[in-house]
């Protein structure tokens, strides 16, 4: 499988595609978890997504079911040196019900918490799950620096934040002599949303062309999660949400018809394809629940898409 080079000097390379490992231990039990993990290293994946919150939503669940499961696949490997762990901070529940946050005493404990279920003594990736405004930025710099320097943590990230506050916060850090968010990770798809739409999924934050330009020009590495929108590029009982119902999706799901037809090849292959060819380039996380849905995810990967057909995509909006 492809890869690419981290941003922020890590020397890490990630693969082009991210197995996301959120429905691991809840809806997607952990003999198939195995299945895929297994599967997806097999094709030469190295990068794999996960959150300390994962997935308190899901009926009997309470959080950390997914790094857990990841912790007993990576304990059966005997090493993940080979790998990219990538966990998150600040969406789990906190005592009063709400996000936790990112204060500092929740940054070390969380870490911790994840650490000793994936049963390592670090991760690749960590990022900031959502915004806190609230906790001083000054100490959630600081507290996330200290993940770094301690060798629990290599790259810093920031999920669900405003283009905004990523550039003032990295700003903040360089003047401070800590070590800046040099990863991005926020929701993004071919097919986009009404504009001004507020997302109704609580937490997500969908890239918009302000963080995407933020991207481009700063050398920044990003990730996108929920990007073949629950399967509703490919299966008839997974409806758009009401948010992607407007002339534009119309016309964008013309144009990628069109693509996958000459093509030959599925609208979830072409949409990761274009992912993965964006400008600013993007590696787009899967969550898949079976070996065969990541087997057509990985067949994305090696897809070129000729520049013609990429013009037909790009133009229709």
């Amino acid at each position: 499988m492809r890869q690419q080079r981290l941003s922020g000097g890590s020397g890490m390379l990630v693969s082009r595609l991210c197995l996301g490992a959120m429905s691991f231990g809840t809806t997607v039990d952990e003999q198939t978890a195995f299945q895929i993990l297994d599967r997806f290293v097999d094709a030469g994946g190295t990068t794999i997504d996960t959150a300390n919150c994962y997935s308190f939503w899901v009926p009997g669940s309470r959080g950390g079911e997914s790094e857990s499961v990841l912790g007993r696949w990576l304990a059966s490997r005997g090493s993940h040196d080979d790998l990219v762990i990538a966990s998150k901070v600040g969406s789990g529940l906190g005592p009063d019900g709400t996000a936790e946050g990112l204060a500092p005493q929740v940054i070390r404990e969380q870490l911790d918490g994840t650490l000793r279920r994936l049963g390592t003594d670090r991760v690749e990736i960590y990022y900031a799950h959502r915004e806190d405004r609230v906790t001083p930025d000054e100490q959630t710099i600081a507290a996330f620096h200290e993940t770094v320097t301690e060798g629990k943590v290599r790259v810093l990230g920031a999920s669900n934040h405003a283009a905004w506050r990523l550039a003032e916060t990295r700003g903040l850090a360089r003047a401070r002599g800590e070590t800046p968010y040099t990863v991005v990770q926020q929701r993004y798809s071919y097919l986009l949303p009404r504009p001004a739409t507020t997302l109704p999924e609580g937490g997500h934050v969908h890239a918009s062309e302000e963080l995407l330009d933020y991207v481009r020009t700063r050398e920044l590495t990003m990730f996108a999660y929920t990007t073949l929108l629950w399967g509703a590029y490919s299966r008839a009982d997974k409806p758009l949400q009401e948010h992607y119902l407007h002339p534009g999706t119309d016309r964008r799901r013309g144009a990628l018809a069109r693509v996958a037809s000459e093509l030959g090849v599925t609208a979830n292959q072409v949409v990761l394809a274009w992912l993965i060819e964006h400008d600013p380039p993007i590696v787009p996380i899967v969550g898949v629940s079976s070996v065969a849905q990541l087997d057509e995810a990985i067949g994305a990967v090696d897809l070129q898409l000729p520049a013609e057909l990429r013009k037909v995509l790009d133009e229709a909006a």
